[in-house]
């Protein structure tokens, strides 16, 4: 088997306030591109469609540009910038550091099929 897609074809987007997904489907792998604008925040743009008081979704992450603070909600905090991988487990909330736009490329999976939708 060969399967090859490029995310500048991505299978679905999904918006909500200051950003969107971008999520590409192959066979093993669904995958995520996420941009974030200056001011988002996850509890603020994302949980009223989420319906839930933090991230719940599991991230295996890539940071591709900006930068974006962590909080776990037993209070553990990281902040990740261009170069960074880091994994999240659900219970956290997120937000854009700065000035700059935030793109990250998420594989684990979670993201692409169930982030952002209500």
């Amino acid at each position: 088997m060969l399967e090859v897609k490029t995310v500048e074809k991505p299978d679905e987007r999904r918006d909500f306030p200051r950003g969107h997904l971008e999520a590409l489907h192959l066979t093993g792998l669904d995958f995520a591109v996420g941009t974030f604008e200056p001011g988002w925040r996850w509890s603020e743009c994302v949980a009223p469609i989420a319906g839930t008081e933090s991230c719940m979704v599991h991230h295996n992450g890539y940071v591709v540009q900006g930068r974006m603070h962590l909080r776990m909600d037993d209070g553990g905090e990281s902040e990740v910038g261009p170069g960074d991988l880091f994994v999240c487990s659900p219970g956290h909330d997120a937000w854009v550091v700065g000035d700059e736009q935030v793109v990250v490329y998420d594989f684990a999976g979670t993201m692409a099929n169930e982030y952002a939708k209500g």
